[in-house]
């Protein structure tokens, strides 16, 4: 975060409105009658008048049978019973983001990430006695991928910020991954309105950001950020297009699939060292290599850098390819893909890493935007390998 930030990370906020105003009084706690009001300016009318006793057994009487529903129906509940809200928050919506962690990412100066390959070299050849030699010529091309901006836009108002008590976020990390056993997830206190909604939207951003490392479409909007067309970054999706694609068209997943993939980009000069799979894909690659290989799926366990689990290990021809699934690759039948990443050819470039900024404030709120400024290259898509279209 490019400001001051609190424990959790995300940048800090203010302190509730409440205890600005009256968390600074020893003892004085909530519901307590600060201004005397009436009982002072009238005193004297109200002196000497003690109408206790007089009460007593009225009082002792009307609440012999005190039970849950005395005092008749209330706001969710009855009116002497008061709701008690679990101050822990679950996010059903959250989805897992490994590859957020897992591709690297590099400082980048200016609004395109520009980069040379060298797509043929001059050959080298054999040669009699004194024969005349010839020059060879390499070829290279220049490749520019523009930098795209990517926001999340969150507002809390004055009486929310006063009103809302802290709450925890259970096993909630704004950035970071979090993938199946051994994830990152921790709890995250959200001790005002303001830090929560700070933790949203940072988590919304990473997972904004995850769909367009995986989705991504420079040309139309393919992700869940409903952006207008051309603010997105290519994915791997398409930057990898259909080199060394195997489109299965429907049919099932076989062990020779994976190891033609793999060949294929061993051919072209990769080393595959990850595979990030739809994970159903996931799970026919499980049971091939427990019917074909007799490996139980406890053999298979790995364990990634940032805490992340992979599912399964497979043992290739260009050494052992951890699997990891993709909550952001579609799940469908015929549409379920793999991917086999050489992992040393893709980065994340970055002008402007995540960052919050307080926006322009006209009404009796607080509005802010977290925001990054990236795109995502392959620089040798050649070097990697898919099958797609699995059953």
């Amino acid at each position: 975060m490019a400001i001051e930030t609190t424990t959790t990370g995300f940048a800090a906020a203010d302190e509730s409105y409440y205890q600005v105003s009256f968390g600074m009084i020893p003892g004085l706690k909530n519901k307590t009658a600060y201004h005397p009001g009436i009982s002072r300016n009238y005193s004297a009318h109200l002196k000497g008048v003690d109408v206790r006793e007089l009460m007593k057994n009225a009082v002792d009487a009307s609440f012999k049978a005190l039970n849950t529903t005395t005092g008749g129906a209330g706001t969710a509940g009855n009116a002497l019973i008061p709701v008690f809200v679990d101050p822990r928050i679950v996010d059903i919506s959250r989805k897992f983001v490994p590859l957020t962690e897992l591709v690297p990412r590099v400082t980048n100066q200016g609004t395109t990430a520009d980069y040379n390959r060298v797509t043929a070299k001059g050959a080298a050849t054999t040669a009699l006695e004194d024969a005349a030699l010839s020059d060879t010529t390499s070829t290279f091309e220049r490749v520019s991928k523009v930098i795209k901006y990517v926001y999340s836009i969150g507002k809390v108002t004055g009486p929310a910020q006063a009103a809302i008590p802290p709450y925890v976020l259970e096993q909630f990390t704004g950035t970071g991954a979090g993938n199946v056993d051994a994830n990152p997830f921790t709890s995250n206190p959200a001790p005002n309105a303001m830090q929560m909604e700070v933790l949203l939207t940072a988590r919304a951003l990473k997972e904004l950001e995850e769909d367009l490392i995986i989705n991504g479409n420079l040309t139309t909007s393919a992700t869940g950020g409903n952006g207008p067309d051309g603010s997105e970054y290519d994915g791997i999706i398409q930057l990898q297009s259909t080199t060394n694609q195997t489109d299965l068209s429907g049919a099932d997943l076989t062990w020779d699939d994976v190891e033609g993939a793999v060949r294929d980009a061993y051919n072209d000069g990769g080393r595959p060292n990850l595979a990030v799979a739809s994970p159903s894909a996931l799970l026919a690659l499980r049971k091939i290599m427990i019917d074909t290989f007799r490996m139980t799926p406890a053999d298979n366990a790995v364990e990634l850098t940032f805490g992340i689990s992979a599912q399964l290990q497979l043992s290739t021809i260009v050494g052992n390819i951890p699997v990891i699934p993709s909550m952001f690759l579609s799940d469908t039948a015929a549409a379920r893909r793999i991917y086999f990443l050489d992992m040393d050819w893709i980065e994340m470039r970055v002008l402007l890493d995540m960052t919050f900024e307080e926006l322009a404030k006209a009404n009796d709120s607080r509005k802010f935007m977290l925001k990054m400024y990236e795109v995502l290259i392959i620089r040798a898509p050649e070097f990697n390998a898919s099958i797609i279209g699995i059953a």
